[in-house]
């Protein structure tokens, strides 16, 4: 039997209405040489019978392991894996029916090692949804250290979207972190054993995250936290823009006790924090034509430079002690 050209890998941990939306996406593409291989991280929630409701659209197979993690739950995905390259998607994504059309053209153009894509909020999405999309992915936040067309570095695949070829697997083995920083850590060691990798901007998918605030200052708060973590392992892995949250927390702190210091340096620090807030309200608004959306993003963007600054310093803490 002929092995497919692209292997999907999903890991999932009791999100099977998740991974239904997920299936039923990868249903409609047009390029149909693939696989998909669901791998449950030990949930007690189990997808199982979704992934049945799938058997006669796509070529599936279905393993459940115990809990381990992301990363380990992606390498079992690869070991198990029949395609020329590997493709790993979080289980809270939707895919594009022409993805698969725009990673074969460019791999057919450049013959790309490994490669990743961007995120977009979908229409379906909540107001909170695509706020968050958006905070994640604009330059005025954290977007431009998460890699992308502007970011700090060379670009470092993430996750939720990512692909390598058989070869990369084979020579790296695939993820040694468990979670928070094992996609950027994988991503540094491919490019430190000359593997070429690179951003293909119209593979992107539509990326759910999280459904609250809460939620999503939890998963930026391990973002930060595992920052540091690639510090630890890879030489040069905190740059100085990866310090912006964490500055960004203790001015906001400063600012109030400012009033206590100075008056009119608290009034021109107030000034410049609400021209930031501003200038984040406009240019989602620009982004996403929706107010609701634009006012949502300011909180969003609060928590998720407050979350990921606190994480970081939490674990910079931790390596100094």
């Amino acid at each position: 039997m002929r092995s497919p050209r692209y292997s999907i890998v999903v890991p999932v941990y009791n999100r099977p209405q998740e991974v239904d939306e997920l299936l039923a996406s990868l249903a409609t593409q047009t390029f149909r040489d693939f696989e998909v291989i669901v791998v449950e991280d030990g949930s007690t929630l189990r997808c199982d019978t979704v992934v049945d409701a799938y058997r006669d659209k796509l070529v599936l197979h279905y393993f459940f392991k115990p809990n381990s993690g992301p990363g380990p739950s992606r390498n079992f995905g690869y070991a198990k894996a029949a395609g020329e390259y590997f493709i790993v998607f979080d289980s809270d994504c939707i895919i594009p029916p022409d993805y698969l059309v725009s990673v074969e053209k460019a791999l057919q153009e450049n013959g790309w090692d490994a490669w990743g894509g961007p995120d977009r909020a979908h229409a379906n999405f909540t107001p909170v949804q695509r706020a968050m999309g958006y905070t994640m992915a604009s330059v005025l936040t954290t977007g431009g250290i998460r890699g992308g067309k502007k970011h700090v570095g060379a670009f470092q695949p993430r996750s939720f979207n990512m692909g390598i070829s058989r070869k990369v697997f084979e020579a790296t083995q695939g993820f040694k972190l468990d979670r928070f920083a094992e996609d950027i850590e994988f991503s540094i060691r491919m490019r430190n054993m000359g593997f070429r990798v690179a951003l293909i901007p119209e593979a992107f998918v539509y990326h759910k995250r999280r459904t609250s605030f809460g939620q999503f200052y939890h998963q930026v708060s391990n973002f930060g936290k595992g920052r540091i973590q690639i510090g630890r392992v890879h030489r040069g892995g905190v740059k100085l823009a990866h310090w912006f949250p964490a500055v960004f927390l203790l001015g906001t702190g400063v600012l109030l006790f400012l009033p206590l210091v100075s008056w009119p340096l608290f009034v021109l620090a107030f000034a410049g924090f609400v021209v930031y807030l501003l200038a984040i309200f406009v240019d989602s608004l620009r982004v996403n034509k929706d107010v609701t959306v634009a006012l949502l993003s300011v909180p969003a963007a609060l928590l998720q430079l407050w979350g990921y600054g606190l994480g970081f310093l939490k674990e910079k803490f931790k390596t100094i002690h």
